[in-house]
């Protein structure tokens, strides 16, 4: 319903929703890690004096970022943390582009995107992906974009951009590239963090919520260039990172790095399970997903698949009328022991061809 006391435009934003499902006990649709928290995270967490509970935390979370730094090969004044990826993401957006300009992306790709588009007045630009899933560079740079994102491995396809197609946007482009890498401990690619600070127009984001187990706390950050970093600070606001969250999130850099390498791989093995069991099945195409989930291009509907899939107590996530793909569904991966239903639901739902 229009108001004169709100702000015009956002009528056509619908707000962010993630449903619960009746019956489900498996719910595989925000690729989170089911394999748990860090342990030494989880343990400093519980053991957490009063005193971090009932101070602020510090303004600009400091000591998570010279564990970022530590960790990526960069200086702490290179990092800037934020409340979850999309804070950080929503923070540059402000930093670098006023009201009016164009951002170009990949479509499709991480649907709150042209969200943020919108609520900082930028002019929004789809691109769609090639057909082997990997961002069309060119599209892209042809847009003249100031501001340009790029999901790499990209949600909610799982496919990646070549690294040499990502060093010829961020040499061509005409402002700043948004890299986003939230799925990058799933994938051997190439790690864009050491070389981000010297790129300068670089901004390369990470998060904490998926190979970390993290997502309840909502902590992710972003590599850069110092001024491109100290802008994001600003715009970003003081105290985006609560005490527990920096805690965690530090102490699992420190010392739960080796646990996370381990749950990523087990990660990626579900996920390759699932797309070997579905070679030769009629209906359905399993994309090159380097990410914790399987996507699946689906003939007829997405959503009559997902409630068949709901039937059987598991959630996975639909998509109707994606551009270049049609109807597909996104099936976060689990432990083993939990998995084995997912196989056996696709082999039902997706009989040999």
């Amino acid at each position: 319903m229009n108001s004169p006391f709100l702000r015009s435009g956002l009528e056509g934003l619908s707000e962010y929703s993630s449903e619960p499902l009746e019956g489900v006990d498996l719910d595989l649709r925000d690729n989170i890690n089911l394999w748990g928290a860090p342990p030494r995270a989880l343990a400093a967490v519980r053991s957490a004096a009063s005193l971090v509970l009932q101070s602020y935390p510090s303004v600009g979370a400091n000591g998570l970022a010279e564990a970022i730094a530590a960790a990526a090969g960069v200086g702490a004044d290179e990092v800037v943390s934020g409340c979850g990826s999309d804070d950080v993401i929503d923070a540059c957006l402000r930093a670098v582009a006023a009201p009016g300009t164009r951002l170009a992306y990949a479509d499709p790709t991480f649907s709150m995107i042209p969200v943020f588009a919108r609520l900082n007045g930028l002019e929004p630009m789809a691109v769609p992906l090639l057909a082997d899933g990997s961002a069309d560079v060119d599209g892209l740079l042809a847009t003249g974009a100031r501001v340009i994102y790029l999901c790499s491995p990209n949600n909610p396809t799982g496919t990646v951009t070549p690294p040499s197609e990502i060093r010829r946007l961020v040499d061509r482009a005409p402002g700043i590239v948004i890299l986003d890498e939230a799925y990058a401990e799933f994938d051997t690619g190439i790690d864009w963090r050491p070389s981000a600070p010297s790129l300068e127009r670089v901004l390369v984001t990470r998060t904490f919520s998926k190979a970390w187990g993290l997502a309840g706390l909502r902590v992710g950050y972003g590599v850069g260039g110092r001024r491109l970093v100290a802008a994001t600070a600003r715009t970003r606001g003081p105290y985006r990172v609560n005490a527990l969250a920096e805690l965690a999130a530090t102490t699992a850099l420190r010392e739960d790095a080796e646990w996370m390498r381990d749950v990523a791989r087990q990660a990626v093995e579900s996920r390759e399970r699932l797309v070997a069991a579905l070679q030769g099945r009629a209906n359905v195409r399993a994309w090159d997903s380097r990410a914790n989930f399987a996507f699946l291009q689906v003939d007829g509907s997405a959503a009559e698949v997902a409630r068949r899939f709901a039937e059987r107590g598991i959630g996975v996530r639909s998509f109707a009328g994606l551009t270049g793909v049609g109807d597909a569904v996104r099936i976060g991966v689990a432990p083993r022991e939990s998995f084995d239903r997912v196989v056996a639901a696709c082999e039902e739902l997706w009989p040999c061809a």
